[in-house]
């Protein structure tokens, strides 16, 4: 897991982030994250593969996001 975030706005951002490095990201929770109304309980994770989790790190240090 790299980040938590209930801003699906910040969370696009870092995945487009990603694809642009070359890097496939998901948002996992984001269903359960709406079914709960948005209220915050349950904050949505972007992964990445293990073999690529360095990297994306990396790519996300640099654009200050981690």
């Amino acid at each position: 897991m790299l980040v938590t975030s209930n801003d699906p706005v910040r969370l696009s951002f870092l995945t487009a982030l990603l694809a642009d490095a070359g890097i496939a990201a998901t948002v996992l929770d984001a269903h359960t994250s709406a079914v709960e109304g948005s209220i915050g309980a349950i904050p949505r994770r972007l992964v990445v593969a293990a073999k690529d989790e360095a990297r994306a790190r990396h790519v996300l240090e640099e654009a200050g996001e981690l």
